[in-house]
């Protein structure tokens, strides 16, 4: 199969045809450093603060146009392969005439040093091209949750965004966009490798392309969403010999309903496969809207959160609970494995060299199954968990017909708490054995103090966590404020 060597990609409406430096070049880097285009600005580095924010349009299946906001100082160059990107240097409209989001910014006050204001342009201009003109305050703190304001401005920011509908419409021409991405798709059916400073960089078209490469060189990183990968590069300066990346392989950015369950694949991204999930599980809500900023929900993928194995990643706790499991594919050769058996130690995983997780799988829900998760964090918004519980439990006629317990955060991975289990199997729901259970906690785990908390810190709040889901799988009291 040919491939070819260079990344081509719309910016700012212009077709760009890019031989990137090396291929962990960032967007950032690139938009600055060659392109010119300075009002996109770098503060963190590590896709937390969103002034790096740019907005994303791609093609869903459907060939339907979706933007998406996205952090620019950890995306890599070459993912933007096919896809287009818009700057703050292209809201304003002819003459200089500003788009309805930047005179609510200007009518509204929501910039001071300034330093912020593009970030928080670009994610207002990704709801506005998104038809979300008239946001509800929830929408619009939810969309900003990416972007911080160091002058704490953050009332008339809202206030902004709230009001960017009370202007002459100013949308960008979705059809045209449609066409010219279409076209360039077509343009970039063919795999693509690049090589510079020593490095090397794949973007396979196919699954079977895509597992044999792997299988040949079962040392390379795998790049799906990069938002862990690209602060390898930022923050840790590492380099990677073999990159592999999956972004360019339609059959795994798909969500298909099977008999029993609903199978997520790989590049599914972390906003789309959420959703899917908390069609069967509401409960999972909160936890998304906090689990990560807007940008990095639109960038970061579930498979990925999963397969990266962190002891503090908020996904696999509830995962675990609800028995999901993970398709491993290596070669020609597909195996499924429980979710749990996929962690075997800090950063080490029952997968073979060259074996990587082609999806991953979510049961439907069972009937009369109650299912929590909790997220405990120093800030509320953008923050590692200290503790992450999640529990399904069924209790027939007053007594636990079957519980299961997982947490993040308390050992070397995200794993369950069999001594609790066996503490509440078989026993009445109420507060005794609810009791026993807390207790057991200590056998399961010895949580270890770090920066985000204490041992004892981590063991009381997963024993409090499991009478918190008491008290609200009974109804006896609300436990909210």
């Amino acid at each position: 199969m040919s491939q070819r060597q260079v990344v081509s990609f719309y910016l700012n409406g212009q077709l760009q045809h890019v031989a990137p430096a090396t291929p962990t070049q960032t967007v950032l880097q690139y938009l600055r450093e060659q392109a010119g285009l300075t009002g996109t600005k770098e503060g963190c580095a590590e896709g937390d603060c969103g002034a790096c924010t740019v907005t994303e349009a791609s093609l869903n299946a459907a060939g339907q146009v979706e933007f998406r906001s996205v952090n620019a100082c950890i995306r890599f160059l070459p993912t933007l392969d096919g896809r287009a990107i818009f700057t703050v240097e292209a809201v304003a409209g002819e003459g200089g005439r500003l788009h309805p989001v930047q005179q609510a910014m200007v009518d509204h006050h929501g910039s001071q040093c300034g330093f912020c204001t593009p970030g928080f342009v670009m994610s207002m201009y990704t709801m506005y091209q998104n038809g979300l003109t008239r946001p509800v305050r929830e929408e619009v703190l939810d969309n900003l949750s990416g972007n911080l304001c160091r002058c704490t401005g953050y009332r008339p920011i809202i206030d902004a965004a709230l009001n960017m509908g009370n202007y002459p419409k100013a949308r960008l021409d979705v059809d045209r966009i449609a066409q010219q991405l279409t076209q360039l798709q077509a343009d970039c059916k063919e795999s693509l490798r690049l090589e510079g400073a020593g490095q090397q960089y794949f973007a396979p078209a196919t699954l079977d392309e895509l597992a044999n490469l792997y299988e040949s060189h079962p040392q390379a990183m795998l790049l799906a969403g990069g938002t862990d990968v690209g602060l390898m590069v930022t923050k840790q300066l590492r380099s990677f010999d073999h990159i592999i990346y999956l972004g360019s392989v339609p059959e795994l950015n798909q969500i298909e309903r099977e008999q029993d369950r609903l199978r997520i694949g790989a590049t599914v991204l972390l906003n789309e496969g959420y959703e899917a999930i908390t069609g069967e599980y509401p409960e999972v809500l909160e936890m998304w809207k906090r689990f990560a900023s807007m940008p990095i929900r639109n960038s970061g993928t579930l498979v990925g959160n999963v397969a990266n194995g962190s002891p503090i990643g908020d996904s696999a706790p509830f995962l675990i609970a609800i028995q999901a499991k993970v398709v491993l594919r290596k070669g020609k050769r597909r195996r499924e494995l429980a979710l749990e058996d996929l962690y075997l130690d800090y950063r080490k995983q029952a997968r073979e060299p060259g074996e990587f997780v082609e999806a991953l799988l979510v049961p439907f829900r069972a009937a009369d199954i109650h299912v929590a998760t909790y997220k405990l964090s120093k800030r509320v918004d953008q923050d590692i968990s200290a503790v992450c519980s999640a529990y399904a439990l069924k209790v027939d006629q007053g007594k636990v017909a079957s519980v299961r317990i997982a947490h993040g955060g308390m050992a070397a991975t995200s794993r369950r708490a069999p001594h609790a289990e066996k503490a509440l199997g078989g026993q009445d729901w109420d507060e005794g054995s609810v009791a026993k259970a807390m207790q057991a906690l200590e056998q399961d785990y010895q949580p270890m103090t770090d920066m985000r908390a204490t041992s004892a810190y981590r063991l009381k709040a997963a024993q409090n966590l499991l009478y918190r889901f008491y008290l609200e799988s009974t109804g006896i009291t609300d436990t909210r404020i």
